[in-house]
């Protein structure tokens, strides 16, 4: 006789907890805090179709019961064609706080210097709500990378690169000064883009 460790012969008891939500467990095992029994044993398949069945509706009794309470409450209108001036505009206007995202474990000087390489950074508009991450595809011409020492971390550079953001096309430029890997940068709309 052979055995099968993928067959399951256990015995499991359905269970639920004061936010109506199901699971199984083990019946010759106690019961975590705040979890019932409901009747149901059996094997895990069964247990498991019993609960297909019976859980229809996923969200917890006290969600359920807060958006009866308030189902007929006025919904309020939100006014999407006039919240002030776009990421966009709000970025083309003056200069902005930037810093260079780095995102692994790695040197960040060494990891700056590889990304300026392949010719693609993240820079982080910090002035923004939430902050903006920008993935900037570098303009190897207009980039002055050379102008400072990126591996001592002296100096500063200047990024120079295109992207699209919220449908537009623009090209940022940000300085960067190496010892803290952050200055100051903008975007600017490319014409016919």
């Amino acid at each position: 006789m052979t055995e099968n460790s993928d067959v399951d012969d256990q015995q499991y008891a359905v269970v639920v907890n004061d936010e109506e939500q199901y699971s199984i467990w083990p019946v010759n095992q106690e019961l975590p805090s705040g979890w019932r029994r409901t009747g149901t044993t059996g094997g895990k398949d069964a247990c498991l179709a019993h609960i297909d069945e019976v859980w229809t509706d996923m969200r917890p009794l006290t969600l359920r019961r807060w958006m009866a309470e308030h189902a007929d409450d006025p919904v309020e209108e939100l006014d999407l064609d006039d919240d002030g001036p776009s990421l966009v505009d709000r970025l083309c206007i003056g200069s902005h706080p930037v810093t260079v995202s780095v995102r692994t474990d790695g040197e960040p000087l060494a990891v700056f210097a590889e990304a300026v390489e392949r010719g693609y950074v993240l820079l982080r508009f910090s002035d923004t709500q939430g902050g903006t991450e920008l993935g900037v595809k570098l303009d190897r011409d207009a980039t002055r990378a050379a102008a400072g020492d990126i591996a001592a971390g002296v100096g500063e550079v200047l990024l120079v690169g295109n992207l699209t953001l919220d449908f537009e096309a623009v090209r940022c430029l940000a300085r960067i000064d190496l010892a803290t890997l952050s200055g100051q940068g903008n975007l600017e709309r490319v014409a016919g883009g």
